[in-house]
C-alpha cells in the first residue's frame, strides 16, 4: 500500500525536488509569508504613530444629528417632505427634528449631544469624523464592512490583519483580543473578529469579563504545578518532532503555537486580568461603582490592561440588553438614546482620559464607532431608520487630531457630502498611524495579493488631515 503524501510532500520528493524550492521561494516572499517563529513580529513598513488600537464598537447605529452633528436647518424643516432613500416599513418622508439638546466642550468649541458630557468633558482629546459613510444599510453588512473592509463575510478583520502585521509584545497573550457583554453576542457575534484566510493565531481571542477569562485555559482536575509542567514539556517536545516532519504545514505550526499560547496564558493571564488591583478611584472613574455603567466600565478598564500589557488590538463591545444592537433607536430616538448613553458615555471617557494620564494615549488609537448612521426623516412616529449614507465616528490618541472636526454631512444631515471618509480609507489611516502601508501588508491568497483595504478595487486612501 502506498502512502499518502500532502502536497508540499509530493513537491519535495519529486522531480528532484525543484517544485520544493520553488514553494520555498514563495512562502518566503512578503506576500506569503507570515510571522515565523523565530521573529514573530515583522518590522512596521515605516516608523508608527501608535503601537496599540482599541475600537470601542457600538452595534446598531449611533445617531449622528442626534449626538454629534447638530443641523438647526432640520428643525427649521420639520414636518416637510424630503427625498431619501428608506429601508424598512414604518418610515415616513417627513423630516424629524432632533429631540435632543447640544452643546460645546472643550477649549475647541466641539458640539455634541447633551447626553454625551462624559465624551464632551475631553472634547479636546477628540477626533470627530462627521463624513464617514458605509455601504449597505443592513446591519450584518455594515458591521462586516467596518470590521473588514467589505460586506461580505469571509475576509480577514482589522484586528487581525494587525496581529498579522505587528504581532503582540507580550508572548503571554494573544496579539488580539475581544471583549463582548458576557450575558451574550451583539449582532453577527464571531464574524466580525474572524481571521479569514489569515492563520487562526491571528483571529481574535475571546476574554470574558466575567468568571474565568478564557473558557478552558484550566484543566477541569487541577494538578500539581510539577505534574503540570512535566506534561507540557512532554507535549512541546512531541510537537516539535512532529512540526520536523511537516516543515511546510502552515497549519500545523499555527495549531502547536496556539497550544503553546494557551499554556503561557494559564501563568500569565489571571494576573494580567486582575482588576481588583485597580484604585477605587480608577474603579470609580470608569462606573464600575453603578449598576448602569459597570458591565461596560468593566470592558473598558480591562481594555487598558491589555494593551498596557503588550496587546497590539482590543475590540470592546456594548450591551447586549436591553437589545443585541443597543444604538438602533427605530422606536424612540430621545428615550432609546438617554438609555444606551447612560450606559456608555462615562466608561468611554473614561478610558480616554486614564490612557492620558498613565502617558498611554500618544501610543494607543481608540476609535468609536457604529456601523452607519440614521435617516432625518421619523421612522414610527419618533424614531430613525439606517442610513449608510452617513455617520459619525470618534478617534482619540495614536497621532489623529486632537479637538478636531473632519468633513460634513448636508444641511439635514443624511449624505456626508465634504472630506468624505470612506471605511477603507479609515483602514488605511489606522494602519498608516501603525506603521503599516495598506497596499504592501498583504498576503497570498488564492492567487491573489490581498490586502485589508484593496485600494486597486476601493480606491482607499490615507487620510492624511485626520493626523497631526
Amino acid at each position: 500500500m502506498f502512502p499518502i503524501l500532502t502536497r508540499r510532500e509530493l513537491l519535495r520528493t519529486s522531480a528532484l525536488g525543484f517544485g520544493s524550492l520553488a514553494f520555498a521561494h514563495m512562502m518566503a516572499s512578503p506576500a506569503s509569508a507570515s510571522p515565523s517563529p523565530q521573529s514573530p513580529f515583522p518590522s512596521p513598513h515605516f516608523p508608527p504613530k501608535a503601537e496599540a488600537v482599541i475600537m470601542l464598537m457600538q452595534n446598531g447605529g449611533p445617531s449622528q444629528m442626534d449626538l454629534f452633528d447638530p443641523k438647526p436647518e432640520l428643525t427649521k424643516s420639520n414636518g416637510k417632505t424630503a427625498n431619501v432613500e428608506t429601508y424598512q416599513l414604518g418610515n415616513s418622508d417627513k423630516l424629524m427634528a432632533s429631540p435632543l439638546a447640544f452643546k460645546k466642550y472643550g477649549e475647541c468649541g466641539l458640539e455634541m449631544s447633551t447626553l454625551l458630557p462624559h465624551l464632551g468633558s475631553i472634547a479636546d482629546e477628540l477626533c470627530l469624523i462627521r463624513s464617514m459613510y458605509s455601504e449597505h444599510n443592513n446591519h450584518t453588512e455594515a458591521l462586516v464592512l467596518l470590521n473588514t473592509g467589505k460586506i461580505f463575510p469571509g475576509r480577514p478583520s482589522l484586528g487581525s490583519w494587525v496581529s498579522y502585521g505587528l504581532g503582540s509584545e507580550n508572548q503571554n497573550l494573544p496579539s488580539y483580543i475581544v471583549l463582548r457583554d458576557p450575558e451574550g453576542y451583539n449582532t453577527s457575534g464571531t464574524l466580525l473578529w474572524q481571521n479569514g484566510w489569515l492563520p487562526a493565531q491571528f483571529r481574535g481571542t475571546e476574554v470574558s469579563t466575567q468568571g474565568s477569562p478564557v473558557l478552558n485555559l484550566r484543566p477541569p482536575t487541577p494538578l500539581a504545578p510539577a505534574v503540570q509542567k512535566e506534561n507540557l514539556d512532554l507535549l512541546a517536545r512531541l510537537n516539535e518532532e512532529h512540526r520536523r516532519s511537516y516543515p511546510f504545514d502552515g497549519e500545523l505550526e499555527t495549531r502547536i503555537r496556539n497550544y503553546e499560547l494557551a499554556a503561557r496564558m494559564q501563568l500569565a493571564a489571571g494576573d494580567i486580568l486582575d482588576l481588583s488591583k485597580e484604585t477605587q478611584e480608577t474603579q470609580k472613574l470608569y462606573g464600575l461603582d453603578n449598576t448602569e455603567t459597570a458591565g461596560y466600565g468593566l470592558r473598558c478598564l480591562m481594555a487598558r490592561r491589555l494593551v498596557e500589557s503588550g496587546v497590539r488590538f482590543v475590540q470592546v463591545f456594548p450591551p447586549v440588553k436591553p437589545q443585541s444592537q443597543p444604538w438602533d433607536a427605530h422606536g424612540n430616538v430621545k428615550t432609546d438614546n438617554e438609555k444606551i448613553c447612560l450606559k456608555c458615555d462615562q466608561p468611554s471617557a473614561a478610558l480616554i482620559s486614564d490612557l492620558k494620564r498613565r502617558g498611554l494615549l500618544d501610543k494607543t488609537l481608540v476609535l468609536w464607532s457604529g456601523e452607519f448612521g440614521r435617516l432625518p426623516v421619523s421612522q414610527n412616529g419618533t424614531g430613525r431608520d439606517h442610513n449608510r449614507n452617513a455617520f459619525t465616528l470618534l478617534a482619540a490618541g495614536g497621532g489623529f487630531r486632537r479637538g478636531y472636526v473632519h468633513g460634513a454631512t448636508d444641511e439635514v444631515g443624511y449624505r456626508a457630502v465634504d472630506k468624505r471618509v470612506s471605511v477603507p480609507d479609515l483602514h488605511a489611516t489606522v494602519l498608516q498611524q501603525l506603521g503599516l502601508d495598506h497596499n504592501k501588508l498583504n498576503w497570498l491568497h488564492a492567487g491573489i495579493d490581498e490586502t485589508l483595504t484593496d485600494s486597486r478595487v476601493t480606491g482607499a486612501k490615507v487620510q492624511g488631515e485626520l493626523v497631526s
